[in-house]
């Protein structure tokens, strides 16, 4: 995707039922039962993430996005800066699929393109700082993620309920 693709993350749908949550102690994932129906974002929503695409984008981050007859159904950012003790560790900053694409490797087709952005750029991880849902986590699980030890206080700050993964690249 390109800097002047912004606007066209206003056609994801990231509605979804969600049905568990999961917190983090002590390194453990506690399941939570959650029961209700997370909306579409608002415009403040879409502003709010434009912003953060324009910026990644505007600073030499990636992003991918994925297509369905011309229609934005997916799309992934990679951060630009390296993060952790070792500086190499790349965050995916924004990740989504519209709800009606999903559970069609859509996401894990583009966390594999962002994947090889990060290696292109010389990090050795992807940093995840994941929604607590349910779909989310078992996504990245299923991707190859694992509860990260080290976890990013700056993003911990910004993403408290947040579950913060690695991958190894």
């Amino acid at each position: 995707m390109k800097f002047e693709d912004a606007c066209r993350i206003r056609e994801i749908d990231r509605s979804e039922t969600i049905d568990l949550v999961y917190k983090c102690k002590d390194g453990v994932l506690e399941e939570i039962q959650a029961g209700h129906q997370c909306p579409n974002w608002q415009e403040d929503d879409y502003e709010a993430i434009i912003a953060r695409y324009e910026y990644e984008l505007t600073n030499g981050g990636t992003a991918i996005g994925a297509y369905d007859k011309g229609k934005l159904v997916g799309f992934g950012v990679l951060a630009h800066r390296l993060r952790g003790k070792e500086n190499n560790r790349l965050q995916v900053d924004l990740m989504h699929v519209t709800r009606a694409y999903r559970r069609q490797g859509i996401g894990s087709r583009i966390l594999d393109a962002l994947r090889q952005e990060a290696i292109e750029k010389g990090a050795k991880y992807l940093y995840i700082s994941s929604t607590e849902t349910e779909s989310a986590v078992k996504f990245y699980f299923s991707c190859g993620a694992s509860l990260t030890p080290e976890i990013d206080e700056e993003l911990f700050e910004k993403e408290p309920y947040d579950i913060h993964m690695v991958k190894k690249l």
